[in-house]
């Protein structure tokens, strides 16, 4: 008897993890052929068009509020708590089975997430020597070290460009001093918030 009992919980869960899966790949996977649509009538045949409107809506909402905290487990049990004790927020059971889909999304969220929020070619890669001039067309510039930097520009899955930089101390010590200016101002607005 209680093995019957326990059955529809876990059925009725099952449409909800694949509307979880769906948010998921719609909006973190970047999988255009998941609509509402098909996800209705996969999941929930039998809800009413707007009924299912607003489920989607409320789990999209839980789901990007997760996403954008990247919620640890205490985070989410905390937060799953609170919804669940919210006028029309979600119940106990929801609330099992969206805890079981961040447990296993997680990682993959939040590495799209990261994706998604790079403008342009990341830095993949960066070499550097200090060589030392052996010819050159003034003399004041032989045995003068130069420091060679070569960094791998590019994005996931695509073709690397290379960059090669050459300093000499001058160049180099402006460069270093921009770096620092630029780590003060992230200093500053990461404390800041």
């Amino acid at each position: 008897m209680a093995a019957a009992s326990e059955r529809p919980p876990a059925e009725a869960a099952k449409p909800l993890l694949g509307l979880l899966n769906g948010i998921a790949r719609a909006s973190y996977y970047g999988n255009a052929e998941i609509t509402e649509g098909l996800l209705r009538e996969q999941l929930y045949p039998d809800l009413a068009p707007q009924e299912f409107r607003a489920l989607q809506a409320k789990m999209t909402g839980v789901v990007k509020s997760i996403a954008s905290a990247d919620m640890d487990s205490n985070q989410l049990e905390a937060f799953l708590t609170a919804q669940t004790k919210k006028p029309g927020g979600i119940t106990s059971e929801q609330a099992a089975v969206i805890a079981k889909f961040w447990k296993n999304h997680r990682m993959k969220i939040r590495d799209s997430l990261i994706n998604q929020s790079r403008w342009e070619n990341t830095l993949k890669n960066l070499n550097w020597r200090v060589d030392v001039k052996s010819q050159s067309r003034h003399t004041d510039q032989l045995s003068s070290p130069v420091a060679i930097v070569k960094m791998e520009l590019g994005k996931n899955g695509q073709e690397s460009e290379f960059l090669t930089l050459e300093f000499d101390e001058l160049k180099l010590n402006q460069m270093l001093k921009k770096l620092s200016e630029i780590e003060g101002s992230i200093t500053s607005l990461t404390q800041a918030t």
